[in-house]
């Protein structure tokens, strides 16, 4: 899909007092409402002691400035891609309900299961909290560091080689020997693999043992095994949240089925929410990302780090009128959490 070019986005000049206080408004009431706002409910809702008609002076200014928008001639005004960005440049902190706070505690104090077990449920978690569609990304694991490595026996000829990653993936691979190894040999071949491995990643280019021993052939055939994972590992995994909920935030079916379009092609939701985090954007508004088809969307993201490395990223997708302050809380308190569960040492192995 074409995208066009994408500068960062920078935010506004300052607004004096009024006219910020009158744009806060505006926003604030077009995403409760979805409706354009009028003068009168901007003076009621912002309690200046001004006329409606000064107010109205000050939004026709917004308007010419960028900020805002009139949809129809008799209508009131509608916030546009800038009035957004300055309203959410000018944020304060945003907050979480307690028992959204205690959902989340909860939940990563319970779940279970391997890396993509985990981060498919966080998806499903993120979009309950917010009513947004959720993304969850993580990083291939060829970039993250070998912790630890296990080779255990089935049976003579099989093993299971289990490799525990910095960024908390744990991945298993079956290897089948070429000649029947006792436990003892295929208990050093894992103390050497170790030795071999631990510290290392996918990239690197090991030295693995040229002798013709058991346990040095079987050191061989299961790192072989594991490198042969190198061209793909860095392939990102996507898991969706509430996709569903399209439909239920977006208005205009053209809109919902682009949205819907986007979301299934997973290559290029990890390059949106790459892009974002490369233009050191916690949010992208409207034609800010570049994707035509998601020109009335907003998307939010926060970066999942895990011993100083990209792990992956969280991320929202909504309407430009979003619940920003609520919903970058809330990815943000996950995006944490996440980090946290998969910095604890029970995760690793």
């Amino acid at each position: 899909m074409a995208r066009r070019p994408v500068t960062t986005a920078k935010s506004p000049s300052d607004l004096d007092a009024r006219k910020a206080t009158i744009l806060d408004a505006v926003v604030a009431e077009h995403i409760d409402t979805a409706q354009p706002v009028g003068s009168s409910s901007v003076a009621t809702i912002a309690h200046l002691a001004v006329s409606p008609a000064t107010v109205r002076s000050e939004m026709v200014a917004l308007e010419r400035e960028g900020y805002l928008a009139q949809p129809h001639t008799s209508a009131g005004r509608v916030p546009t891609d800038k009035g957004y960005r300055y309203f959410v440049d000018h944020l304060k902190s945003g907050a979480v309900s307690s028992a959204q706070q205690v959902q989340v505690r909860d939940f990563f104090a319970n779940v279970r299961g391997e890396v993509e077990d985990v981060l498919e449920q966080t998806s499903s978690l993120l979009s309950r909290l917010t009513n947004y569609t959720s993304v969850v990304v993580a990083a291939g694991h060829s970039h993250a560091t070998i912790l630890n490595v296990q080779l255990v026996s089935l049976d003579a000829r099989h093993q299971i080689l289990v490799t525990v990653f910095s960024d908390g993936a744990v991945v298993k691979h079956s290897v089948v020997s070429s000649f029947d190894a006792s436990f003892e040999e295929v208990a050093e071949a894992s103390r050497q693999l170790n030795a071999l491995l631990v510290s290392t990643n996918l990239e690197d280019r090991v030295q693995v043992p040229s002798r013709t021993d058991p346990v040095a052939t079987l050191v061989r055939e299961a790192a072989s095994v594991l490198f042969a994972e190198r061209p793909t590992a860095d392939g990102d995994q996507v898991f969706i949240g509430g996709s569903s909920r399209v439909a239920e935030v977006f208005d205009g079916v053209e809109t919902v089925r682009k949205v819907l379009s986007i979301l299934e092609q997973e290559l290029l939701v990890v390059s949106l929410i790459q892009d974002i985090l490369d233009q050191g954007l916690s949010v992208a508004i409207g034609s800010e990302h570049g994707y035509e088809a998601l020109s009335a969307c907003a998307v939010i993201v926060a970066p999942i780090t895990i011993d100083g490395e990209n792990a992956g990223a969280v991320g929202l997708l909504g309407p430009t009128r979003m619940k920003y302050p609520e919903a970058l809380a809330a990815a943000a308190m996950v995006s944490a959490q996440l980090t946290r569960h998969f910095d604890r040492d029970d995760d690793l192995g």
